[in-house]
């Protein structure tokens, strides 16, 4: 591949990934293109994204074929190899030669080699001080990858790290979103819960919410939960219709 069309190429997939931080996106699919282009630039047989699911265990979510997600999958089961190594440590590791490293990871040497890999590199996904992933470059060919191939590597590993910390924060985003919003329509509930209690015990607002928190705290049951009960009392609603409405 000449410098030129690597160039190009490298800036459509900027380009491509960067309209993908700024509309809706599904993050399994713009890492999916990542390992595809990463794949292509750097003229590799594969690649693919290493990522921890929410108990910490590594996972494949990206691959370009079957042989490099089954070569990952065997890392994982093994739990040894460059690519969980990578992740563990936060290093970089760069293999310029598999069938040389049976000592160290015999298991990734052996099933490695068996389908044809011969060299490889894992390179962390780091944010700050936090390792949130891997990305993984394999190669039928022997030998070091070149500096500035490993330039572009790292590259579009940070791309891979801002896709998934951006992913991470609209998620937490739209997660206090919600909660802020529950915490509001529940507010509301309880203003009325207090009106009505006022009402039927001829007692002021404060007094009123007193009564209230008094009940949820002895029935150890959510303020908001209590009060929507004070609200359907009122209006005739019974815990059988409260339950079919639900």
């Amino acid at each position: 591949m000449s410098e030129q069309t690597r160039e190009y190429q490298l800036a459509q997939t900027f380009v491509t990934l960067a309209d993908t931080l700024v509309t809706e996106y599904d993050i399994v699919d713009v890492l999916q293109t990542l390992v595809e282009q990463a794949s292509r630039i750097l003229a590799a047989s594969d690649a693919g994204i290493l990522l921890p699911n929410d108990a910490g265990d590594l996972e494949v979510v990206a691959s370009t074929s079957e042989r490099s997600q089954l070569i990952s999958l065997l890392q994982l089961r093994a739990d040894q190899g460059p690519c969980v190594d990578a992740f563990n440590t936060g290093k970089t590791y760069a293999v310029d030669d598999i069938a040389a490293t049976g000592s160290r990871w015999p298991i990734f040497e052996s099933s490695a080699t068996a389908v044809g890999y011969r060299s490889m590199y894992a390179i962390p996904m780091r944010f700050r001080e936090e390792t949130i992933g891997s990305l993984n470059v394999f190669s039928d060919q022997l030998g070091p990858l070149p500096s500035p191939d490993m330039v572009i590597a790292t590259a579009l590993t940070d791309i891979a790290t801002v896709t998934l910390i951006q992913e991470r924060a609209l998620r937490e985003a739209n997660i206090a979103r919600s909660q802020l919003q529950r915490a509001l329509d529940s507010r509301i509930v309880i203003e009325q819960a207090k009106g009505v209690i006022a009402h039927r015990e001829q007692v002021d607002m404060d007094e009123a919410f007193a009564l209230l928190r008094s009940e949820a705290r002895a029935s150890r049951r959510r303020l908001s939960l209590v009060a929507q009960e004070v609200i359907d009392a009122a209006i005739g609603i019974d815990g059988d219709d409260r339950q079919r409405r639900g």
